[in-house]
Order: C-alpha cells, then sequence, then structure tokens
C-alpha cells in the first residue's frame, strides 16, 4: 500500500530525494513521515507533515532535509541535502490516517560513504 523509492549510495555532501506513494486503498490521509533505522538502533523519527502542511524534524536533520507532499498524488518526499555517514540507514514511510490505521512502506536503503 506504501511504495518508498529513491535510496542509494551517495557520498558525504551529496542529495538524494526519497519518494513515497500511498494506494488509493488508504483513505483519509493524515500525517505523512519518515523514519530511519541504522543497525544496532532503533527506528526514529525523521520528519513528518500533517495534512494542514506543519512539519516537524529531527533535530540532527533539521536544515539539511525537507518534507514535502502532493496531496494529488497522496505522496510524500523528503530531499536530504549535506548527507552525512551518520544518515546511513533504512529509511521507512509512514502514514497515519484519520481513523488512526498506521502504514508502513517496505523501507529503502540510504548508505552515505566515499
Amino acid at each position: 500500500q506504501l511504495q518508498a523509492s529513491g535510496g542509494g549510495l551517495v557520498q558525504p555532501g551529496g542529495s538524494l530525494r526519497l519518494s513515497c506513494a500511498a494506494s488509493g486503498s488508504i483513505s483519509g490521509i493524515g500525517v505523512m513521515g519518515w523514519y530511519r533505522q541504522a543497525p544496532g538502533k532503533q527506528r526514529g523519527l525523521v520528519a513528518t507533515i500533517a495534512s494542514a502542511g506543519n512539519t516537524d524534524y529531527a533535530d540532527s536533520v533539521k536544515g539539511r532535509f525537507t518534507i514535502s507532499r502532493d496531496y494529488a498524488k497522496n505522496t510524500v518526499l523528503l530531499r536530504m541535502n549535506s548527507l552525512k555517514p551518520e544518515d546511513t540507514a533504512v529509511y521507512y514511510c509512514k502514514i497515519t490516517n484519520w481513523f488512526g490505521n498506521v502504514y508502513w512502506g517496505q523501507g529503502t536503503q540510504v548508505t552515505v560513504s566515499s
């Protein structure tokens, strides 16, 4: 129901854009967001965007990452600039709808390395 794409290998200082599209079977989409999980660590928040457009970011990515959404396409995007090796992780998109149902994407690997 969620299809994420855009991960890959990038050098430090580089950029990537992640995309996550929700299928039409998910109704009443509320908050859309990105989370990440590095090896040996718990999954944590990267950024979220509410249906009204207000955003929230983890302190570690503020000023470097930008989250946005395409309401017509039910898609959430994450633009990642000035990437650092510590940004290396599997990135997951998440949607919570108005009924409290939670949907996770399959994860996309982001590796920042020279």
